[in-house]
C-alpha cells in the first residue's frame, strides 16, 4: 500500500469524508481491520477563505504548495488537494512536489466521459463556477460545463460556506439544490457534478434528478487506485 497525502481542512467537514471514504475503501479491498495509509495536513480554512475573498490567490497557492512539500517530505507517495476551489492553484502545488498530484477536475471529467455524459451542471462555490479554471480543464476533455444563473450561483455558494462548511445540513437547502438540477435538466444538461467537496453532505448523487457525480468520492477512488496494489484496486 502506498501512502496518500491529503491537504485538508478546506473545510474539515469534507476532509472527514475523505478520511472515512479512503479507510472504507481500504477495508473493502484488503478485508479485516485494514485501513488506509494516510498523511493528513490540515490548514486553517479561515485563513484560506480570507485570501480567497481578497483575491490573494498567490499567497493561498504558496501555503498549499508548502503543505504539499511537507507531505512529500513526510513520506506521501501522492498528494490530493481536498477541495475543488483550490484546484485553481493546482499547477503551483503540483510544481512544488515530485510525487503525483491527483487532480480532482481531471478525475471527475474522466468519470463523466466513462459514463457517456457530455454536458453536466456544475454545483460548486462561486470561484469554481465563475473563475473559468474548471471550465477550461473540462474543455480539454471535450466536455461542456453548465452552471446555474446568477441567483442560483449565489444560493449554492451561500449553502456551501454558510451551512455545509459549518456542519449544517438543511432540508430546505437540499430542496433548493434539487430545484436547480431540475431546471438544468429542462435546459439540456445530462448530469450534475457535486463540484464542491461538501455538497455530498447534502445531496446523494444516486438520488438526484440527473445522474450525479460526486467529486469527493471520485477523488477518493482515484487515490485508492493509486495507493492499493493492482490486484486489490477498486474499479472507477
Amino acid at each position: 500500500m502506498k501512502t496518500i497525502g491529503l491537504i485538508g481542512g478546506m473545510s474539515w467537514e469534507s476532509t472527514a469524508v475523505y478520511y472515512a471514504n479512503l479507510n472504507r475503501m481500504a477495508r473493502a479491498a484488503y478485508g479485516g481491520l485494514a485501513s488506509a495509509d494516510i498523511l493528513l495536513r490540515s490548514v486553517n480554512f479561515d485563513e484560506i477563505v480570507a485570501l480567497q475573498k481578497a483575491g490573494r490567490w498567490e499567497r493561498a497557492a504558496a501555503i498549499l504548495a508548502d503543505t504539499a512539500a511537507k507531505l512529500e517530505k513526510a513520506g506521501a507517495d501522492c498528494v490530493l488537494i481536498c477541495t475543488n476551489t483550490m484546484h485553481k492553484v493546482a499547477d503551483e502545488v503540483e510544481a512544488a512536489v515530485s510525487v503525483p498530484l491527483l487532480h480532482i477536475i481531471d478525475e471527475t471529467a474522466l468519470a463523466l466521459k466513462a459514463a457517456g455524459k457530455r454536458k453536466p451542471l456544475l454545483l460548486a462555490t462561486r470561484y469554481t463556477m465563475e473563475d473559468g479554471f474548471y471550465h477550461r480543464r473540462f474543455a480539454t476533455h471535450g466536455l461542456e460545463v453548465a452552471t446555474p444563473n446568477e441567483t442560483g450561483r449565489a444560493r449554492v455558494h451561500a449553502i456551501i460556506f454558510e451551512e455545509l462548511c459549518a456542519g449544517q445540513v438543511l432540508d430546505g437547502s437540499r430542496a433548493d439544490l434539487t430545484a436547480l438540477i431540475d431546471t438544468a435538466a429542462d435546459q439540456g444538461c445530462d448530469s450534475v457534478i457535486l463540484g464542491c467537496t461538501e455538497i455530498c453532505l447534502s445531496l446523494d448523487p444516486d438520488k438526484t434528478p440527473l445522474p450525479g457525480f460526486d467529486s469527493t468520492a471520485i477523488h477518493c477512488r482515484a487515490a485508492a487506485r493509486f495507493a492499493f496494489p493492482a490486484e486489490l484496486r477498486l474499479s472507477a
